[in-house]
């Protein structure tokens, strides 16, 4: 006569033995111990037994089951410490080898000119003090002598946040909050981001860096103007730059002027670059901080960061400064 349940024990405890992973293992435990399958499909010949056979035959089923199962216990202890050593083989770490090298960072072309103008000015004597991107209104236009229908005061041409409350349109907006706080003499130098309603193309944003230049001291003439601007373009574009005052207008300078510099070009002709506007600081601004115009005069400048760049490199596209593309930041 065949015996069914030392079969398929045999066969289990070959299948258990023969598991190399605890998938398989699992497998296996299915096959031979799973509801209706194995060793529990065979209680279903109990019935088909004599009554006096059927508590030996069941007691073999429970005992055979026992083993197989024990077995599976033991094979599993033994497959998870194989499989935690491999992985631990797998995933080891050599620490005598090199790590892998991460890319590093650079500075913005942006703010290595920053670096630049700090440096320059710094060692000229100017003190660097920031002043706050969200402006009062009256440090924006009111206190630089802005007439009411400047087209600077223009809503359409500012970001106001408030009634008056506005982003700062120029970094120029400073000068009166040191001059309401200081008395001469000081040299403030102060740059940062500004903010104007522009329809943005390759030569407007509504977002652009500004450095503003003043001084207040007595004796102060457009000469001193005229010699600042001069050694800070040498220092900027190189030794033999030269300086060019044009008269023009602006509210808290007068004299006002635009000033440029000299250019050589590559067939070695000088062409005139303009750079920003300067002046000496409008009487009526120093009277209005209580500042004697009978002894102390003052001059300003200012110009675009994003200017001096694009001139010492050649670069055409405002835009591309805020743009995040790294085809263009790595060049510098």
């Amino acid at each position: 006569m065949t015996d069914p349940i030392g079969e398929m024990l045999t066969t289990a405890l070959a299948a258990v033995s023969a598991a190399t992973t605890s998938a398989e293992l699992a497998e296996v435990e299915i096959q031979f111990l799973g509801r209706n399958k194995g060793l529990n499909e065979l209680k279903r010949e109990i019935a088909k037994l004599p009554k006096e056979e059927r508590p030996a035959f069941g007691a073999r089923i429970n005992e055979a089951a026992a083993v197989v199962e024990a077995e599976i216990d033991k094979r599993k202890v033994s497959l998870k410490s194989f499989e935690l050593d491999e992985r631990l083989r797998r995933e080891a770490i050599d620490v005598s080898l090199p790590g892998t090298e991460l890319p590093l960072g650079r500075l913005h072309p942006l703010s290595t000119t920053v670096e630049d103008i700090k440096s320059t000015l710094g060692g000229m004597g100017f003190e660097f003090v920031d002043g706050p991107e969200l402006e009062d209104y009256r440090y924006n236009f009111e206190v630089l002598n802005y007439p009411e229908d400047h087209p600077a005061m223009d809503e359409q041409n500012s970001f106001f946040i408030t009634q008056d409350r506005l982003l700062r349109t120029q970094t120029t907006a400073l000068q009166g909050r040191v001059m309401g706080t200081r008395r001469p003499p000081f040299r403030i130098a102060t740059v940062g981001r500004c903010y104007r309603y522009e329809a943005v193309d390759a030569t407007h944003h509504h977002t652009f860096h500004q450095v503003d230049v003043f001084m207040v001291d007595k004796k102060i003439s457009m000469a001193d103007l005229k010699g600042t601007l001069g050694a800070f373009a040498r220092s900027m574009f190189g030794g033999d730059t030269t300086v060019r005052f044009r008269p023009d207008f602006f509210p808290f300078v007068e004299p006002g002027v635009d000033y440029s510099i000299s250019w050589k070009m590559g067939d070695g002709r000088i062409r005139w670059l303009e750079l920003g506007g300067a002046g000496l600081i409008h009487p009526s601004i120093l009277r209005a901080h209580d500042i004697d115009t009978e002894q102390y005069s003052g001059f300003a400048f200012g110009l675009g960061v994003e200017r001096i760049h694009m001139l010492r490199y050649g670069v055409n596209d405002l835009r591309l400064y805020l743009d995040n593309d790294l085809r263009f930041l790595e060049q510098f």
